[in-house]
């Protein structure tokens, strides 16, 4: 069984100590990501606790599942692993000349 549960749903101003915290209540908490906007740093509002067993990860479910964090109500869910992203080779929707188009002759617009 998985022991990395994902959270979602608190406060942005949430810390990645206070979730440490407070999912120490129902075990050992191994780590926490909080996951940010690439561009502006901000925190999304939902993030990733790893418990030392699957059994505290399923603690942390029971316990927190509907807990509600400074006025917002946490999701906490057994971590999905993560599926693979498509590959475009760096190209745009998978056009390799971006929007550029051809007309049957060859010859650009």
């Amino acid at each position: 069984m998985n022991n990395k549960v994902f959270v979602g749903g608190f406060p942005y101003q949430t810390t990645e100590d206070q979730l440490a915290d407070l999912f120490s209540e129902v075990g050992d908490v191994m780590s926490v990501r909080i996951i940010t906007d690439r561009e502006s740093g901000r925190s999304r509002g939902f993030g990733f606790i790893e418990m030392s067993s699957s059994d505290y990860a399923n603690k942390a479910i029971e316990r927190f599942h509907g807990y509600d964090l400074n006025g917002r109500q946490l999701a906490v869910n057994i971590a999905q692993d993560r599926r693979p992203r498509a590959q475009n080779n760096g190209s745009f929707n998978n056009y390799s000349q971006g929007n550029q188009r051809v007309r049957s002759n060859g010859n650009r617009w």
